[in-house]
């Protein structure tokens, strides 16, 4: 995940371990209960969904009618369901779609689209949105079966990458972005991160640890560089962040969840990894702070390079972990309960020893549920890849072992080319996604492995 990488990465999640893995594991069972009553109510959906198609399609606005729909429909699966419409009308619907969530409403009106209508709904750059096909109202071509129904085969589609935030993200505002979520949901993505404006967070969490605006002017990254700067590969470079833009994005990034959480997606929010600015060291200076070694980019220079990283045995690290959570919750209400954090992201970690890589995901994890009780950790499996030689079975197991079974769920990254999946025992039974990697690091094509 190094800055050699261009404009955009991508990342769509097509699968978790099998199609009944819910089924098989009670504990992925409640996970999804707990998530689905966070969502809004249908009708907070169904109008987002109606949102959706004023933008995409205006003129055809009346000719379709939304509803949401129980799992029940579905024999416990999320789906949706298309259906010509039959009843009396002069201008009015012409295709009934239901779905369980505002998502799969969505999916469900692109599925019609593309398959029905010969559409095509893409990025700007691979096509953009080409509807001319599709015929006029009152025109709409019919079903020939008397329903299409197509269930989710997996519990989660996931999208982007952590760094995507400073290729691209950091510089959209909100029509661009609105653009975005609704091509996830037409995409029938529910699983996408939410990371835009965490550090207006981290300032109010790190003010109640004393730490100032002007010792945070070292440890954040510019814009540009902001992933490298959370993942704690460096500090300060491209720096320093206004007060302007930091409540900009925060702004921008309640405008984000509102939309997501309307269409029913999930949001994936940040949380603590053991990274920390200088200061504490001064502030507590019995605070078991350890020196990382240097990144990539920047020659060992001190002033931007090897960042610090609190032991997962201070104290601190949960009180700063927790802080963080329930500071978001403050913020943004209960939306959410799964965390994306990524330990030692390209660095290699102070020892490999297996208990104090076991202590360290545990402590990342405890932070996280005595902020929220149902926290759920979901971390990019890059690492494994990145750094092979040090993540050997007993290191691996240490961490994906460190929490209980169904509190962490893992990315294989680049599983469409060099997948842990296979070579790891399916990540030794840890809840996985199946991750496509689309370009990055001079890969600067954007392809499918078919």
């Amino acid at each position: 995940m190094r800055p050699i990488k261009l404009f955009m990465l991508v990342l769509l999640i097509l699968s978790l371990h099998s199609q009944s893995f819910s089924k098989q594991h009670p504990t992925i069972d409640r996970l999804l209960l707990n998530l689905d009553s966070l969502r809004p109510t249908p009708s907070v959906q169904v109008s987002a969904a109606k949102g959706l198609l004023q933008r995409l399609i205006p003129t055809h606005f009346h000719s379709f009618d939304f509803s949401i729909i129980s799992k029940d429909v579905c024999g416990g699966s999320s789906c949706f369901l298309i259906e010509n419409y039959d009843g009396p009308r002069r201008i009015g619907p012409e295709i009934v779609i239901k779905g369980t969530t505002g998502v799969e409403i969505a999916s469900g009106l692109h599925w019609y689209l593309k398959y029905k209508c010969n559409a095509h709904v893409s990025w700007d750059k691979t096509g953009g949105i080409q509807i001319a096909s599709v015929p006029h109202p009152g025109h709409l071509p019919r079903l020939d079966s008397k329903r299409i129904l197509i269930r989710r085969p997996v519990p989660w589609n996931y999208y982007q990458n952590v760094v995507t935030s400073s290729y691209s993200y950091v510089w959209w505002g909100w029509e661009r972005w609105e653009r975005e979520i609704d091509w996830m949901a037409l995409q029938g993505i529910n699983l996408p991160l939410a990371f835009t404006g965490q550090e207006a967070i981290w300032q109010k969490v790190f003010k109640r640890f004393n730490i100032t605006k002007e010792d945070l002017d070292d440890y954040f990254g510019g814009p540009a560089f902001l992933a490298w700067a959370r993942m704690g590969n460096l500090h300060a470079w491209g720096g320093p962040l206004s007060e302007n833009w930091l409540g900009d994005q925060l702004l921008l990034q309640k405008q984000l969840l509102s939309r997501m959480l309307e269409l029913g997606m999930t949001p994936v929010l940040p949380s603590f990894s053991g990274n920390v600015p200088s200061a504490l060291r001064k502030i507590y200076p019995a605070a078991n702070i350890a020196r990382l070694d240097d990144w990539n980019t920047v020659d060992g220079d001190s002033r931007w390079c090897c960042t610090y990283l609190l032991n997962p045995s201070d104290p601190l690290f949960i009180d700063i972990g927790e802080a963080f959570i329930k500071q978001q919750i403050e913020e943004y209400g209960d939306i959410t309960n799964i965390y994306n954090c990524d330990t030692f992201n390209e660095n290699t970690p102070p020892t490999n020893e297996p208990e104090y890589i076991s202590s360290l995901g545990s402590a990342v994890y405890k932070a996280m549920s005595k902020g929220n009780k149902n926290a759920v950790w979901l971390m990019q499996g890059w690492l494994f890849s990145s750094d092979s030689k040090f993540w050997k079975p007993p290191q691996m197991k240490a961490l994906l072992h460190s929490v209980p079974f169904g509190k962490m769920i893992v990315l294989d990254l680049f599983a469409d080319v060099k997948p842990i999946w296979n070579t790891s025992a399916q990540f030794y039974a840890t809840p996985y996604i199946w991750c496509m990697l689309h370009n990055f690091g001079g890969n600067i094509e954007m392809y499918g492995t078919l």
